[in-house]
């Protein structure tokens, strides 16, 4: 971020002393538009740190998509991922290779499924085919420091990721009567 506010800073001085000077006024057609670029360089880098702030948390979506009526279901996940949103947290979807299968009959990839779920597809994942979607589950939320969204126990992972019994790292959730609950102890700071 500093970078790009000593550029706007340095642009808007040769742009003034540009237009101080008729010598220099020529400069002017290149002082302005840095002036621009740097100041949108410098939006890039405040909304890129207000992210880098958000609490990153991971949602079993191939767990969480049989919540609401124990059938497949997508809305079931768009609703965690609003929920998550609301509270201030930046969710990412993990889902089994035949999550598309089970829910419209075909194979999905990360971009549909980013579509259907209102998420940049950078925040999805379907696991490549033959592969257990709990491995990448739990390294993404040892990597983004963040906890899992899932009724899902991790029993067969606890060796190889020892946080799956700290209290919190597991959020549970589901339906009462209709509305959805998530056992969250905090909200995220935003």
């Amino acid at each position: 971020m500093f970078t790009p506010l000593v550029l706007l800073i340095g642009s808007f001085v040769f742009t003034i002393a540009a237009s101080m000077f008729p010598n220099l006024q020529d400069f002017m057609l290149l002082g302005v538009p840095c002036v621009i670029a740097s100041a949108v360089l410098l939006l890039r880098a405040l909304r890129r740190s207000k992210q880098d702030r958000k609490k990153f948390i991971i949602v079993d979506g191939s767990n969480v998509m049989h919540w609401k009526t124990g059938a497949p279901d997508i809305r079931a996940v768009r609703e965690v991922v609003d929920e998550l949103r609301l509270r201030g947290y930046a969710p990412g979807v993990v889902f089994d290779a035949n999550a598309g299968y089970l829910l419209a009959g075909r194979y999905q990839h990360d971009k549909a499924f980013g579509c259907q779920l209102d998420l940049p597809v950078d925040q999805v994942m379907v696991v490549p085919k033959g592969n257990p979607a709990d491995p990448y589950i739990l390294q993404s939320a040892r990597d983004y420091g963040g906890p899992i969204v899932s009724r899902d126990q991790f029993r067969d992972w606890v060796e190889a990721h020892p946080e799956i019994r700290e209290p919190g790292h597991l959020v549970k959730g589901g339906y009462r009567n209709g509305k959805l609950w998530l056992d969250i102890k905090t909200e995220a700071m935003t």
